[in-house]
């Protein structure tokens, strides 16, 4: 890797120069999405996002730019030294770019450099992981129970560093492990207020909800959706994964047909996903669950990358707006 003429910046530390535009900076970031279009003369164009373990920009690269090529040969996932100037576009940070070059193999061994790329659930994974397993391991009902283990045990690992998105909520490594160990806590804290919702499906229900996504996404550096993400969605593939495990254990049909059920309706809507809308008690508890957990999930992700000074976030589109994250001022 060549030598750095600047300081390198984190994302973090270019959002604090609010208003500085022309601000030249250097940074090290991960290539996390690459959308080729067109201008409206024609020419072609990318809409890229970079980001580290701090956040992420957006910004454009023009064909004429050499970083361009650069780009279109590197793909998604890839790591660049970039030298740029700081600008804003419609109150947001979208730097423009000039100097651009992709790490090789050898630059990514360099120590720690990689724990400064990647964003990793703040929660402790092995603490998470084994929070998890006790969730399992409280499920009364013995098929049920059965059946959740069954899923765990094919797709484990995985489960365990996907994370719950590709940007929306929970986007980072564990991320997923992280949302639904956080929806079991909820649930455990409301099934009192809830008598006629059942303990042992809902819990169920929680924990296999989006075991699809460690199917549906793929990457090590830049989460994109795999083929069979496209062509079927972790909705569909989670409830494949849950009536195998189901059928394994022969768990009776209709408690079967009801835990399908809360995966298939987990997404609320069906333009958000959802299969079928939710129809029985556990299926409505636990897509409002969801739904609080990915808000708040957005919310938590919102204020720990937010700049010192920083009074509002950028916006959020999960949540149609920006987030203040001041604290409340109690006297």
């Amino acid at each position: 890797m060549p030598e750095a003429s600047l300081p390198l910046s984190s994302v973090r530390d270019l959002k604090a120069l609010d208003g500085a535009s022309g601000q030249p900076f250097a940074s090290l970031l991960v290539v996390r999405k690459l959308a080729s279009k067109t201008a409206s003369n024609g020419n072609p164009f990318f809409s890229a996002d970079l980001g580290d373990r701090t956040g992420s920009f957006g910004c454009t690269i023009f064909s004429d730019n050499p970083a361009f090529e650069l780009l279109k040969t590197a793909g998604e996932g890839s790591v660049v030294r970039v030298e740029g100037k700081v600008d804003y576009y419609q109150g947001r940070l979208s730097p423009k770019l000039g100097r651009i070059t992709v790490l090789s193999e050898a630059d990514l061994g360099a120590p720690g450099l990689l724990d400064n790329l990647v964003e990793l659930a703040p929660e402790n994974a092995d603490a998470l992981w084994a929070e998890f397993n006790g969730f399992i391991d409280s499920i009364a009902h013995a098929e049920l129970k059965a059946t959740t283990r069954a899923v765990f045990d094919e797709i484990g690992e995985l489960f365990r560093w996907t994370p719950a998105a590709v940007s929306m909520h929970h986007a980072y490594r564990h991320g997923l492990l992280e949302h639904t160990v956080h929806m079991a806590r909820v649930c455990r804290a409301l099934l009192p207020l809830y008598p006629e919702v059942d303990a042992d499906l809902a819990l169920a229900g929680i924990l296999l909800h989006d075991t699809g996504k460690t199917i549906e996404y793929e990457g090590t550096l830049a989460t994109k959706r795999s083929r069979r993400g496209i062509l079927q969605g972790h909705v569909v593939l989670g409830y494949q994964l849950v009536r195998k495990a189901g059928k394994k254990v022969k768990l009776d049909e209709e408690l079967l047909e009801r835990l399908e059920h809360i995966v298939l309706s987990h997404q609320g809507e069906p333009e958000w996903g959802a299969a079928v809308y939710a129809a029985t008690p556990e299926a409505v508890f636990v897509s409002m669950i969801d739904n609080l957990d990915a808000k708040m999930g957005m919310v938590q992700r919102a204020l720990r990358q937010a700049a010192d000074g920083e009074e509002f976030s950028e916006r959020l589109p999960g949540l149609s707006s920006q987030l203040l994250t001041r604290p409340p001022k109690k006297v």
